[in-house]
C-alpha cells in the first residue's frame, strides 16, 4: 500500500507538473503578442459589430492576454478571410476569422467554386445563431408579404455579394417563393446596402436584426413582411409569417431549410486546423469564456446583439449536419441560388 501511494503521489505530480508547463508554454507563447481578428466583412455591418465586439473581450480570457487587434478583409462573400488561414495568415494560433456561413452552403452546392471544405477549420464556437428576416421600406409600398405578389418589381440587395446568406436569401425569394424580386449585388456590406435603401436605390433586403438602424422598424421606416425560419427572433415582430407558411410542396420546404441551415452558425469563429492542438483548445476556452463574461454580455447587451452561442464541437455537429444533406436537396438548391 505504501508503494501504491508513493506511485500514486509521483504521478500526481508528473501530471501536475505537465499541466502546469503547458499552462506556462501556451502563456509564455501568447504573452505580449497581437492576435488578428480577421472579419470577413466591410466594417459597419452586423458580421463587423459582433466580431469587434468579441475581439474586445477575448484576450481577456486566452492565456498570456494578448493585444487582439481588427481587420477587416472583404471579398468573396467572405470566403477570401476564409482562405486566408490556411494561405498566407500565421498558423500558430495567433488568427482567428469570423465570416457569413452562407458560403458553406455554396461550398457544398458548388464546390469547384468554394475551394474549401469547413470541416477543416478549427471551429472556436459561434457567438449566436442567426435569425434571419426580408423586410422593405415604407418608401417601396411594400408591407405585407402579400404586397410582394403583386406585379411591381422590387430591388432587393445583397450585402457581401454572392455566395452570402443575403444573397440565398434573395435567391429564396426569386426562385423558390416565385415572387417578383430583383436581386441588386456587389455591395460589399449591408452598412452600404442600408445606405442604398435610404436613397431609394433599393427597396428591401434579408437579413438579421443586428445593424439595422434602432429607429428603423421602431418608427415603422420599414416593414418586417417575412421570416427565413420558423419560430421567434429578438427585436423582430411576433406575427412575422415564415416563408415555409406559404410553400406546399415537401421538396420545396426541404430546400428551404437546407438554404437556411447554416443559420445555426450565425457569427462563427474559426482558425486554421493546422495550429497546434492545445492553442485551438485555448481559444476554444477563450470564446466560452467570453460568451460568459459579464462585462461582455453588458456591452452586447447595450449594442442589441443578441448572445445564443454555440461551442467547438456543437459548431462541428452543425457542420456535420449540413454535409449531410442529400443529393438531391443540395443539387436543387444550386439551381435556385446559381
Amino acid at each position: 500500500m505504501r508503494k501504491l501511494r508513493q506511485a500514486c503521489l509521483v504521478g500526481s505530480y508528473l501530471l501536475a507538473a505537465a499541466t502546469s508547463a503547458q499552462a506556462q508554454s501556451l502563456t509564455d507563447f501568447y504573452a505580449g503578442k497581437n492576435v488578428t481578428m480577421v472579419i470577413g466583412l466591410s466594417p459597419g455591418g452586423g458580421y463587423d459589430t459582433f466580431g469587434r465586439a468579441v475581439a474586445r473581450f477575448i484576450g481577456n480570457h486566452i492565456p498570456g492576454r494578448p493585444n487582439v487587434i481588427v481587420q477587416n478583409m472583404p471579398g468573396a462573400g467572405s470566403l477570401t478571410a476564409v482562405l486566408y488561414l490556411d494561405n498566407a495568415g500565421a498558423k500558430d494560433g495567433t488568427v482567428i476569422t469570423t465570416f457569413n456561413p452562407g458560403i458553406i452552403t455554396d461550398a457544398i452546392t458548388d464546390p469547384t467554386r468554394a475551394k474549401k471544405t469547413f470541416t477543416d477549420l478549427g471551429w472556436i464556437g459561434s457567438a449566436t445563431d442567426s435569425f434571419r428576416m426580408c423586410y422593405f421600406t415604407e418608401l417601396s409600398g411594400v408591407r405585407t408579404y402579400a404586397d410582394l405578389k403583386r406585379a411591381k418589381t422590387v430591388n432587393v440587395g445583397g450585402g457581401g455579394g454572392i455566395a452570402t446568406a443575403a444573397f440565398n436569401d434573395v435567391g429564396i425569394l426569386k426562385n423558390l417563393m416565385k415572387l417578383n424580386v430583383r436581386p441588386v449585388v456587389g455591395y460589399p456590406g449591408r452598412s452600404e446596402v442600408h445606405l442604398a435603401m435610404e436613397r431609394g436605390e433599393l427597396d428591401g433586403e434579408c437579413g438579421t436584426i443586428e445593424g439595422i438602424p434602432e429607429d428603423w422598424i421602431r418608427d415603422k421606416k420599414v416593414h418586417v413582411v417575412a421570416k427565413t425560419a420558423p419560430g421567434k427572433g429578438v427585436g423582430i415582430p411576433d406575427d412575422t409569417p415564415w416563408l415555409g407558411h406559404f410553400l406546399t410542396d415537401k421538396d420545396d420546404i426541404d430546400v428551404l431549410n437546407f438554404l437556411t441551415l447554416t443559420n445555426k452558425l450565425g457569427r462563427p469563429y474559426v482558425t486554421s486546423k493546422l495550429i497546434p492542438a492545445d492553442r485551438l483548445t485555448a481559444l476554444r476556452a477563450a470564446f466560452d469564456a467570453t460568451m460568459k463574461d459579464g462585462e461582455f454580455l453588458a456591452a452586447a447587451d447595450k449594442q442589441r446583439l443578441n448572445i445564443n452561442p454555440a461551442n467547438g464541437a456543437e459548431a462541428e455537429k452543425i457542420i456535420a449536419e449540413i454535409y449531410a444533406v442529400p443529393a438531391r436537396v443540395s443539387d436543387r438548391a444550386r439551381d435556385l441560388i446559381k
